[in-house]
């Protein structure tokens, strides 16, 4: 699409026309306050294509991206290598070019894919059905509270201290008004005792496993005291990799599962967009939020695929709507499920154990330098260490150096408690010299 800028008359006419008397006016609701002058920014009027690359070039050129140096960060978004085949074939236009598979006649395609989405989904999880996306994990936890709490009617709902604290703050926004939300608190190497907290009014106990600390939970001891009182269990995951090594959430008694599939298919990207998985059990499927594509025949017998359900207000009335979630993270869905069809079952769980095999050769690593102790004693591709200095000052510290050494639980969790630890994460992208690069680093910084 092309960028045609309007003229100094066309602005005129315009303004004219909604009778305001400058373009300041079309902002005076904005408080003074909040508003910014041009002039405080230092912004050539005009510059030339090529001048604007150098600029642009210029600027990125001071960012340190993960793929330059030792990056050792995770909590909640994990870089590891996407295969080039996914970006190749997610940029056919078939797929670029779809939007929501309405007429499914003109949209086999879609529709396919998500389904064959959705199964992964729920193979992974070991639940009985699975959506087609939710935006992102932490959204995706925060409809499974909403669901939680339709299915049981009840409006409690009890929060790991483990959970990500972004995950627990979506949840508070999202599902805070329309029930009540009990946060626990715990640190790395603590026992929560979330059974005590379940009572007659509790919907949903929302558990992390491995955990924002890397911290790997037992889920069958909290599903069974969770059922015992007539409340749900959710397990969030924010490592979709961990699915491929460990026993799956539905095998130890979660009735929700909401995850983030970034790690598969999908790259850092700053952030986002990434992919939200959502599975439950096939007894409460019309209260799953989000879309639902079903295997069908056509009229002649042969094999398509169709949108089931979509439980959003704009498909059915209002008031039996489940969510007001607009669409799924069509293209995220496709790479994940393009770069897990590449994987296969043995290559899911070959690539899970190397991730494994990396990080548990970084913490044995890292326990050998003086002012570092490991406190997570049960891990997948992320642990939590203390150090004998403030996390965040030894980050910067090796920053300077070219070293991204994790996240500091200051920046997730800030209160003096979580000062001293930080959050580290070793994928098959980490090598040897990576390793040994940051436990030289440690030691240097913290001698």
């Amino acid at each position: 699409m092309r960028y045609h800028p309007l003229t100094a008359d066309d602005r005129v006419r315009m303004l004219g026309r909604i009778g305001a008397a400058g373009i300041d006016a079309l902002f005076r609701d904005v408080p003074a306050s909040a508003v910014v002058p041009l002039s405080a920014f230092d912004l050539p009027d005009t510059k030339g294509e090529l001048e604007v690359e150098r600029v642009m070039a210029r600027m990125a050129a001071r960012n340190m991206s993960a793929g330059s140096v030792p990056f050792f960060c995770g909590a909640g978004a994990y870089r590891h290598h996407v295969p080039s085949a996914v970006d190749h074939l997610i940029q056919r236009s078939e797929f670029l070019t779809s939007y929501t598979p309405y007429q499914p006649e003109i949209a086999q395609g879609t529709l396919q894919y998500l389904f064959e989405f959705q199964t992964q989904v729920a193979l992974l999880t070991g639940m009985e059905v699975a959506n087609a996306s939710l935006y992102d994990g932490s959204t995706a936890t925060a409809e499974g509270v909403l669901m939680a709490q339709r299915v049981t009617r009840r409006p409690k709902a009890i929060l790991s201290g483990g959970l990500h604290p972004h995950y627990a703050e979506t949840v508070e926004t999202v599902a805070g008004l329309s029930g009540k939300v009990v946060r626990a608190q715990t640190m790395p190497g603590q026992a929560e005792d979330l059974a005590s907290m379940i009572d007659g009014e509790t919907a949903c106990v929302v558990v992390q496993s491995p955990d924002v600390f890397g911290q790997i939970r037992d889920l069958k001891p909290i599903a069974e005291a969770a059922h015992a009182k007539g409340a749900l269990l959710i397990v969030v995951v924010t490592e979709a990799m961990s699915f491929g090594l460990l026993e799956s959430p539905g095998a130890q008694g979660a009735d929700i599962v909401a995850a983030e599939g970034q790690a598969i298919g999908n790259g850092l990207n700053f952030g986002g967009p990434y992919v939200g998985l959502f599975a439950t059990r096939e007894k409460f499927l019309r209260q799953m939020p989000g879309r639902l594509c079903g295997e069908t025949k056509d009229a002649d017998g042969k094999r398509g695929f169709v949108l089931t359900l979509s439980t959003r207000e704009q498909h059915i009335r209002r008031d039996k709507a489940t969510s007001n979630i607009c669409t799924n993270s069509g293209l995220c869905c496709l790479a994940f499920t393009i770069h897990l069809s590449l994987l296969g079952e043995e290559g899911l769980t070959r690539l899970a154990r190397l991730n494994h095999a990396r990080a548990s050769a970084l913490a044995d690593r890292l326990a050998k330098v003086k002012g570092v102790s490991l406190m997570t004693d049960s891990f997948f591709n992320e642990f939590t260490i203390r150090l004998s200095k403030p996390a965040s000052s030894v980050v910067d510290a090796l920053a300077e150096k070219g070293i991204i050494a994790g996240v500091p639980a200051s920046r997730l969790m800030p209160h003096e408690k979580v000062r001293d630890l930080l959050i580290v994460c070793a994928t098959e992208t980490n090598t040897d010299e990576d390793l040994e690069a940051l436990a030289k680093g440690l030691s240097e910084v913290l001698s």
